[in-house]
């Protein structure tokens, strides 16, 4: 389906509705539970941000959440955060300017997104950073080393921009932080990680310096200990800060209340409404309820296949509601063929989103047809962009990660230590198999075992001169964050040559939806025809990101979603 059909059927669609909207759901019908300033939709880091702007510009403000936690994705993540010119990195001596920073958004983002959007982002992310400390107890560390993904394309800097957030004490939070949504990933116990940490706990066996880190994470756990305090870090940590802005400046934040559509009163967005009645908004509506990730019907409308809802790491709640009302209403939509993609591995209990494991020296991914197809080392999202276009005459869905045993001797692999066995759940699934030759591998996973050992043979003789002449892995210094700097002359390059070998399959994983509702340089939600909806502001994956197609550093999906929750409540309030 075309995007401007698309456009047509969502606009009538939507004019249908919000017809009912204003005239079947009259405001006498429904109880009110609260009338506000501002009502925010959804606790992740868009909405806490927006919320936390807005109360501190003097606007009464109340965060409505589906979930029984809040913290939304965000409190699953690493919590990366992607601003140029922030105010952490300044001081740590980063050499960013305004002039490379928009040089390097326009190069990455292209045509796809206007122009005053992505400078929208770059004026307000590092006043919504300084915002944040000032009005939180969040403090944040420079993720040093973690290149910009295209760190060769102008303004692009090969040291990083990203930023996360320190170590909090959850104890801040009181009984409160038994409702912080839980990590996708738990870390070990005992220990406090950064997600700057993992590319060197990966190489703890092997390396002093991720030795180094792996002990200093457990220094840091024992201080913690030793101190009584329950440490949080990376997404945990910053959906505690911002929870913890909110408790101070007593903004309530409703869990269990979830949208179920959008009050209109004279033609403007007047409230929320939910299950148990409507919050009447005087200044506006904030929506920063996450994609559709979790949405099989919206995903098989709007995406490619094969796709589902079983392949995301996004929080569950993320259904699409937020956009649905704003599309109910005649908004537009964009971005929604996209998502937040990386390979991923479908692991019994739940889909492992990789990044060192398919970085490492020592494994390569091939497709049905036992065939590389890709730099294995690129932007997690480029990689399940190429499976996708390739998929329909070359099948690359599922792909295969294959690796040998050194490789298992030498690397954790996501949280089995280096020559641990893997679980037996792994291969019982089909997740991960085994075998004693690539001939017996290829039989296993379904690809032709001549063509495997050929793909093998040629990696093996390109590792061995450190130079993939062709597909380029290690051409880039992204390339190089997740790898071994002992492997010489290409860390990112390691024959394959011990057995027993393993190959793990890969499928087009998520960190969220990329689509949503279209929005100006001021959050607000637009119509095709490019008009204010009046009193409607969409942040984070609820709206068409500021990214488009591309992913300009580790931190993209949260760093915007917190600007433009920032940029939507100052401009509520008239201050922006």
């Amino acid at each position: 389906m075309s995007v401007t059909r698309r456009r047509l059927l969502a606009a009538g669609a939507g004019l249908s509705v919000a017809a009912g909207v204003q005239q079947g759901v009259s405001a006498a019908d429904l109880p009110t539970l609260g009338t506000y300033d501002v009502v925010v939709i959804g606790s992740g880091a868009a909405g806490m941000t927006a919320a936390l702007t807005a109360v501190k510009q003097g606007l009464t403000t109340v965060v409505l959440e589906k979930a029984p936690t809040f913290g939304g994705s965000a409190a699953r993540s690493g919590a990366g955060i992607w601003i140029p010119n922030n105010p952490v990195i300044l001081a740590a001596g980063v050499p960013d300017t305004p002039a490379k920073a928009a040089a390097y958004l326009a190069a990455v983002v292209g045509p796809d997104v206007p122009a005053a959007r992505r400078q929208a982002f770059l004026a307000h992310g590092p006043a919504m950073i300084s915002s944040v400390m000032a009005n939180s107890p969040l403090r944040f560390r420079w993720m040093e080393g973690y290149s910009d993904y295209y760190p060769e394309l102008p303004g692009g800097l090969p040291n990083g921009r990203s930023i996360e957030p320190d170590q909090l004490d959850g104890n801040i939070l009181g009984a409160e932080l038994a409702h912080l949504n839980p990590p996708y990933l738990e870390v070990p116990a005992g220990l406090v990680v950064f997600s700057a940490d993992y590319k060197w706990l990966a190489l703890s066996a092997v390396s002093a310096k991720g030795a180094a880190v792996a002990a200093e994470c457990l220094a840091r756990g024992t201080r913690a200990a030793v101190l009584g305090q329950t440490p949080l870090t990376m997404g945990q940590s910053l959906a505690a800060g911002l929870r913890k802005g909110l408790l101070d400046a007593n903004v309530p934040v409703r869990l269990n209340t979830p949208l179920t559509d959008l009050h209109v009163e004279n033609g403007t967005v007047a409230g929320a409404v939910t299950p148990g009645g409507l919050y009447r908004a005087r200044r506006g509506v904030i929506v920063g309820s996450g994609g559709f990730e979790h949405n099989a019907a919206m995903r098989a409308q709007y995406q490619q296949q094969p796709i589902g809802t079983e392949w995301t790491v996004g929080a569950k709640e993320n259904t699409g509601d937020g956009i649905r009302a704003g599309q109910r209403l005649g908004a537009d939509v964009a971005l929604m063929e996209d998502a937040w993609w990386g390979p991923a591995i479908p692991l019994p209990d739940e889909p492992y989103f990789c990044l060192a494991e398919r970085t490492l020296p020592g494994g390569l991914i091939v497709n049905a047809a036992g065939r590389r197809f890709v730099n294995e080392a690129a932007p997690y999202s480029d990689v399940v962009h190429t499976m996708y276009e390739r998929n329909p005459t070359d099948p690359d869905i599922p792909s295969w990660l294959i690796v040998d045993q050194n490789y298992r001797n030498r690397y954790l692999f996501k949280d089995i230590a280096p020559t641990f066995v893997l679980p037996d759940d792994w291969y019982g699934s089909g997740a991960a198999h085994k075998a004693w030759s690539f001939d017996a591998l290829a039989g296993s996973i379904g690809v032709p075992a001549a063509a495997l050992r050929a793909t093998v043979d040629r990696f093996n003789s390109l590792a061995l001169k450190g130079d993939d002449t062709d597909f380029g892995r290690g051409d880039s210094a992204y390339d190089h964050y997740y790898t071994d700097p002992a492997i010489l002359p290409n860390s990112c390059l390691a024959p394959l040559w011990l057995p027993p070998y393993y190959a793990f399959r890969l499928v087009p994983g998520d960190l969220g939806t990329k689509g949503g509702l279209r929005t100006d340089a001021r959050a607000r939600v637009l119509r095709p025809d490019g008009s204010v909806i009046p009193g409607l502001y969409a942040a984070g994956n609820a709206s068409a990101a500021v990214m488009g197609h591309s992913y300009a550093g580790a931190g993209s999906t949260i760093g915007p979603a917190m600007t433009f929750g920032y940029v939507a409540a100052r401009d509520i309030a008239g201050v922006l």
